[in-house]
């Protein structure tokens, strides 16, 4: 099929895209995947500021038993850093959100070929256990001293409707049990238990693939929540303007990316729940031990020289969350603006370290003094069901947590602009396994904050921006260290700013200030014996608002 220029349609293309540009460390002496894996590549994560994040390319990969795998394993190349996740969907990181609206609203349909990459080795039948089933492959321990085995972390789950056969695909974790047996965790209302909870009326089990290393694009769009009965392969497709080639499954009736790395078959059984975990999650707690159901695999085909991919999951900031993030910002920008017609709504901001959906901010252009509220009820009522949101002006960096702060202590009367809403459900994590109903509370609640400005304010107290803008001059001929400018920069005007004022500004610039000082003097107030200086400044507060 035509390629459009500089397109790569599998990982290999995208290993290669960050190696060109030095985001690729590949790392050649021995390391455990037990034990040392996950975390040399955590310590970036914790350690270093984003921009210097890479993906982590380990082709020497051990056991805690002293074996030896043939397989690389590669980390952090999802989404170390939004750069790397730019490069996934080949565009720059500022056209992240445009891609994303567009692929949500035209997906890309997948075409179907006669074979792939993918199936240049097939293990089946007798065959199953001929490398040892998933014992082959380098499944690292995520989370070392409280992971109780390896698990999938990066897999796509393929799975179909039963009664329609639409195409569902999802990402989800999945404990290894034996060579050819994992747990499987899904959540309770995704459209995958949706399936499973089909299959499980009509008795039968759910047939499913797992896609490991699969186009970038396709772990991308599997890890996004798109409404039920949306292709998420077409979705995948759409992002990166090439519809994504698929192959029959070996042995149940789905179809698979034909150039992925390791696709694994088999049947999710639906006749009982087994235990599964603990495993280190990413709202940052080890999930203890939950139900949960068994996939049962009936074949495995893979590339001849396949790469395993893990993602850095647990507490956040992670890879994990940084797939999630602009596409789930996109979403909900795109439900406020055109499902509830919210025209003064700028910008949705997800906080990634606090999972993408514990804290929202939305930008607002002011319309009314009650869309605001429109807009933050609005997006509570999503799926992601924020704790808390808040509302700022656009001239708040809605990125900036300082400058989010900044605003609700100066635009915000709690009393009067913040709301708490209660009950809520509690939502997957560490409340949930404390809440007992006695000593601790089994709801939850949000809070809702209305950050923008009520009414015309002063100037922001930084000098004007010409200023500003000709002492940057000079730092740079000054070859001063480089600067992370941060919003705001410069001051301006925010309504509350009279003729005079401004005036008596340009005066003191051509240092003629002294005129501006015999002007005041003139206008003193009296001040009798027994005068608050806080009574005549309210006084002459009062006077100056009726004037206006």
């Amino acid at each position: 099929m035509p390629e459009a220029k500089g397109f790569y349609r599998d990982l290999r293309g995208h290993i290669e895209a960050l190696r060109e540009r030095d985001l690729l460390v590949q790392i050649s002496r021995p390391i455990n995947k037990d034990t040392e894996l996950h975390p040399l590549v955590r310590l970036q994560f914790r350690g270093l500021p984003e921009v210097k994040r890479r993906a982590f390319l380990f082709d020497n990969v051990t056991d805690v038993t002293g074996r030896k795998y043939q397989i690389p394993v590669l980390v952090g190349g999802l989404a170390a850093s939004e750069e790397i996740y730019g490069i996934g969907l080949q565009c720059a990181p500022a056209e992240i959100v445009e891609r994303w609206h567009r692929a949500l609203s035209k997906p890309l349909e997948p075409v179907l070929v006669e074979t792939g990459k993918v199936k240049e080795v097939i293990h089946r039948g007798k065959g199953l256990l001929e490398h040892g089933g998933l014992e082959e492959f380098p499944v690292p321990i995520s989370t070392p001293g409280f992971d109780n085995a390896p698990y999938f972390t990066a897999a796509c789950w393929i799975t179909k409707d039963p009664e329609t056969g639409t195409r569902n695909m999802g990402m989800y974790r999945a404990q290894i049990k034996g060579p050819l047996r994992t747990g499987l965790y899904i959540g309770d209302n995704n459209n995958t238990a949706m399936n499973w909870g089909k299959a499980n009326s009509r008795g039968k089990p759910l047939e499913a693939a797992a896609v490991i290393g699969g186009p970038v694009s396709v772990a991308y769009a599997a890890i996004q929540t798109v409404p039920y009965g949306v292709d998420e392969i077409a979705i995948a497709g759409a992002l990166v303007d090439a519809p994504i080639p698929l192959v029959k499954a070996e042995t149940v009736d789905l179809e698979v990316p034909a150039d992925a790395e390791i696709v694994v078959e088999g049947l999710i059984h639906t006749e009982l729940l087994e235990p599964e975990g603990s495993f280190g999650e990413s709202h940052g707690y080890s999930d203890p031990r939950t139900l949960s159901p068994f996939f049962e695999i009936t074949a495995i085909t893979h590339r001849r020289d396949p790469i395993w991919v893990s993602i850095i999951s647990q507490l956040t900031p992670s890879e994990s969350s940084k797939t999630k993030q602009r596409a789930h910002e996109t979403s909900a920008l795109r439900l406020l603006r055109d499902h509830h017609s919210l025209k003064g709504v700028q910008r949705v901001v997800l906080f990634e370290p606090l999972l993408n959906r514990q804290y929202a901010v939305i930008s607002m252009r002011r319309v009314s003094e009650m869309e605001p509220w429109d807009a933050i009820y609005a997006l509570l009522a999503t799926r992601a069901r924020p704790k808390i949101i808040v509302a700022v002006d656009e001239d708040i960096d809605p990125e900036d947590p300082m400058a989010v702060n900044w605003a609700i202590v100066n635009r915000c009367q709690p009393h009067r602009d913040m709301r708490i809403v209660h009950p809520r459900p509690l939502p997957h994590g560490p409340l949930r396994f404390v809440a007992d109903g006695n000593r601790y509370d089994t709801s939850d609640s949000a809070l809702l904050i209305n950050a923008t400005a009520k009414a015309a304010l002063p100037p922001i107290s930084l000098p004007a921006r010409q200023h500003m803008e000709r002492a940057l001059e000079i730092w740079k001929e000054l070859e001063l260290p480089a600067l992370e400018l941060k919003a705001p920069w410069y001051g301006y005007s925010l309504g509350l700013w009279s003729s005079e004022s401004r005036e008596e500004a340009e005066l003191a610039l051509q240092g003629r200030y002294f005129e501006t000082g015999k002007k005041l003097a003139a206008r003193g107030e009296p001040t009798p014996p027994g005068s608050r200086i806080e009574e005549v400044r309210r006084k002459f507060r009062h006077e100056g608002t009726e004037k206006k």
